[in-house]
């Protein structure tokens, strides 16, 4: 197979039919299978693990054909940067529709990829919360406790982190309810917010690392999914707190139409994205704490998730490329406030 060059951290799940037929050494045909990549953002780690094998087996079903396919994760905005600079993805499943624009942008995928998949081609939605260590010693309820004297907050970059984008503008939306729109004492909230950041990590599960593994911090603002996620592998050491507003967060994918027809996996590469939303995705989606985009299967996890939380969505701010250009392009706002 032709090597790709990849970049963030790799999982390669192989599917191949010695998996199923013993040791034995396989077939021409069986050692021929198709080779996907699927570069995604940082907390999906999981998800596109055990997705990977649900895919291949159906793949497999439908088309007599195996299937090897290869994940980089990293923070979303870097591993866009890495598409547009020769990483050969198949597929992208990224944090940010914005992150897919840019490739867009750069000419690796056609016009309207948001239309191409149901639901602005966003299979799963999550949303964010503060994780916070059992006990939750500095009180944090809101926001707002995390500007108090002696809080230190852990939360990835912007410039680099799809989900610390979605951070940032839900504790914007929060600022700008409680403030009555003021858009400067958004601003100044967001300041002192960054003052109280001990670490800005690259991505969120870097960020996670850092709270959980290394055990700085008072509080990760988090993926609502990489929350349970911890909480799940570190039995009765955290609580998920649910702030009074969030945002809803739409993680995009697409198939990088450029890259796929050379590789010759078009219909592979979007039969790979259309099956995200088969019921037997979506409950491997709320299975791993991502909120799936069917209103029925969601319903099978109501008690899971905080479904009462107030959420804005990027339609408040205008959308992505508007969101972005204000607050997030070099010297926007975030630049300007951690500059000072």
């Amino acid at each position: 197979m032709k090597k790709r060059v990849m970049a963030g951290a790799l999982v390669i799940t192989m599917v191949c039919a010695l998996m199923f037929a013993g040791c034995g050494k396989p077939s021409k045909e069986e050692s021929q299978g198709m080779e996907l990549l699927n570069v995604s953002y940082d907390p999906t780690r999981e998800l596109y693990e055990k997705y990977n094998e649900l895919f291949a087996e159906y793949w497999r079903e439908k088309t007599g054909e195996e299937v090897m396919i290869t994940q980089s994760h990293g923070g979303s905005g870097s591993q866009a940067r890495s598409v547009i600079e020769g990483n050969e993805a198949d597929v992208v499943t990224l944090a940010l529709a914005h992150d897919i624009t840019a490739i867009e942008e750069a000419g690796l995928i056609e016009t309207g990829w948001m239309d191409e998949f149901d639901r602005s081609s966003a299979p799963y939605t999550s949303t964010i919360v503060f994780l916070v260590r059992k006990g939750n010693e500095k009180g944090i309820q809101d926001w707002d406790d995390l500007i108090k004297d002696g809080v230190e907050v852990i939360t990835p970059n912007p410039k680099t982190s799809g989900g610390a984008c979605w951070n940032f503008l839900a504790a914007w939306a929060y600022e700008e309810k409680h403030s009555g729109g003021d858009e400067k004492a958004a601003r100044d909230f967001l300041k002192k917010l960054y003052e109280h950041v001990l670490v800005l990590d690259s991505g969120a599960r870097g960020a996670t690392n850092t709270f959980v593994e290394n055990g700085q911090g008072d509080v990760l603002i988090a993926w609502e999914n990489e929350a349970y996620l911890s909480m799940e592998q570190y039995p009765g050491e955290y609580e998920i707190v649910a702030p009074s507003i969030s945002i809803l967060a739409q993680p995009s994918v697409a198939v990088v139409d450029k890259n796929a027809r050379e590789h010759g996996t078009e219909e592979l590469a979007k039969a790979y994205l259309e099956y995200l939303y088969s019921e037997d995705a979506q409950r491997l989606a709320g299975e791993n704490y991502y909120r799936p985009s069917d209103e029925r299967i969601l319903k099978e996890f109501s008690e899971q998730f905080h479904l009462d939380m107030e959420l804005v969505t990027i339609d408040d701010f205008g959308g992505w490329n508007a969101a972005y250009d204000t607050y997030f392009q070099d010297g926007a706002v975030f630049d300007q406030i951690y500059g000072e």
